[in-house]
């Protein structure tokens, strides 16, 4: 078995038992990423000397015998977590030159466990996008068909993740942006509950929606991922004191779980193949001892207007910071202070951010506020109450993570409402601030594309969520693409 394709866990045991050293290790990576990326275009940045020098004092680390779970292990990051002295982009032209001079919370948490940063992974623009071609800098292609997206907006994260040009990525997930590239490229992907995971240092799109989270081969990697970068941060006003173990219901019992199939996620618009292999999926876990539930989740027919009036609303805020006189991109062209910002976010930003930041600032105008962003704030609450009466009698859900499989490049980016469109089946997780996995449970027939299915639990619940993906992931086989 290639180095590549070993679990995080069979690679801390080499480690540990000097089988390998990280250095070693992390240069078959550097190596990886020189001979595949060029295909795939996952990295923005790649740390070479830095991650040497990182898996130097891992080793030593590991030599004293005080590694960790992730001491040594060679992990690629989004390019919107701030990264001390590493160039952070947020795969945009307005941020081509900034460099943090300090780390968000969760590299600070990775770097307390010497794990070792491989590089910066890319995205769609400020985050904003489904597909990873929005990027300013390069358009990232998915392992298993190079014609086709990766998804997005981490796209970056989960292709790296399917190429194996990394151990564990991290990503962020503002509506669905783990999850449905996780589904798009066959790996695992978690978003975690919101709060769970601190938001210090991460660039902002949605700051009521983003979270962090891990991709990676398998439920259980991502929950000892999670286990390492959780918990309360004084940093983040947002982040919870609720201590998860997220590895604590890895083993168990599926009996007796009810699991509830909203009847919405299986209707007009969801590919009849997606459907037939998550419903399949469904039957693995009734054989198991699951009773299913069909459910009802009538609000889901305002989801997508709720959500992009909301994420479009805090990223038009969000992004008034960068006006080029602080830092970033400065236009050289203007004369006078107003045509200096006018001009440097006309030409920093590219038109998908322009649209939303347009779309945003509409809606939160003072003749349009109670029209659109008030009502948007209304459904929220719905969409949470519908949540929470049908977590009241069941344990998790399960929907498709995508209406269709990976489309090929160029089929949607001049088509807004068809992008947005294609969110439908992740953005109300995000709304409500629950936690959901992505797991593969099958391939298409005519094209063997990867089809995700979403598991969602309730607030806080995050480790019974990652422990249903479990006990599906023990009998099912991962194909890896043929790169």
């Amino acid at each position: 078995m290639e180095l590549c394709d070993m679990s995080l866990f069979k690679l801390r045991q080499m480690l540990d038992e000097k089988q390998i050293s990280s250095v070693e290790l992390t240069q078959y990576y550097l190596d990886r990423i020189k001979e595949l990326d060029c295909q795939v275009e996952s990295y923005i940045t790649v740390c070479k000397e830095e991650a040497i020098i990182a898996a130097q004092k891992a080793d030593k680390i590991i030599s004293e015998g005080k590694s960790r779970v992730l001491t040594g292990i060679p992990i690629g990051i989004k390019d919107n977590i701030c990264t001390e002295g590493v160039l952070t982009t947020c795969a945009s032209k307005m941020l081509y030159n900034f460099i943090p001079p300090y780390s968000a919370t969760v590299i600070e948490k990775l770097k307390e466990q010497d794990a070792v940063i491989l590089g910066k992974l890319n995205m769609d623009e400020f985050a904003m996008g489904g597909s990873t071609q929005t990027s300013y800098y390069k358009k990232t292609k998915n392992p298993y068909d190079l014609t086709r997206v990766p998804g997005g907006s981490s796209g970056g994260s989960a292709a790296a993740m399917a190429a194996r040009l990394a151990v564990i990525t991290l990503g962020s997930d503002t509506g669905g942006s783990i999850r449905q590239p996780a589904a798009f490229c066959g790996v695992t992907g978690m978003k975690p509950t919101y709060g769970a995971v601190s938001r210090y240092g991460l660039m902002a799109f949605g700051s009521s929606l983003d979270q962090i989270g891990p991709l990676a081969k398998s439920s259980r990697e991502c929950a000892e991922v999670l286990n390492v970068i959780s918990g309360w941060d004084v940093h983040d006003g947002t982040s919870s004191r609720n201590n998860i173990d997220f590895t604590s219901e890895l083993d168990r019992k599926i009996k007796g779980l009810k699991i509830a199939l909203p009847k919405e996620f299986f209707g007009q618009g969801i590919d009849e193949e997606i459907k037939d292999v998550v419903l399949k999926a469904v039957k693995k876990y009734e054989e198991m001892g699951a009773e299913i539930v069909e459910v009802s989740l009538p609000t889901l027919k305002y989801a997508i207007p709720t959500y992009y009036l909301l994420s479009s609303a805090e990223a038009s805020s969000n992004l008034s910071r960068y006006d080029g006189i602080k830092f970033g991109y400065c236009t050289p062209k203007s004369k006078t202070y107003e045509e200096r910002i006018m001009r440097t976010r006309k030409e920093g930003f590219g038109n998908e951010v322009k649209r939303r930041i347009f779309l945003g600032t509409y809606a939160l105008s003072s003749g349009y506020y109670d029209a659109y962003y008030k009502k948007a704030l209304y459904m929220r609450e719905k969409i949470k109450e519908e949540y929470a009466r049908i977590f009241e009698s069941c344990d998790v859900m399960i929907t498709p993570t995508a209406p269709t499989t990976a489309y090929k490049i160029g089929d949607t980016y001049n088509d807004p409402v068809k992008m947005y469109l294609a969110d439908i089946c992740t953005v109300t997780v995000n709304i409500a601030g629950l936690p959901a996995v992505n797991t593969i449970c099958g391939y298409s027939k005519e094209d063997n594309m990867p089809i995700g299915m979403s598991i969602v639990g309730k607030a806080f619940d995050d480790a019974k969520v990652l422990g249903v993906a479990h006990a599906f992931e023990k009998d099912f086989t991962i194909k890896s693409p043929s790169l």
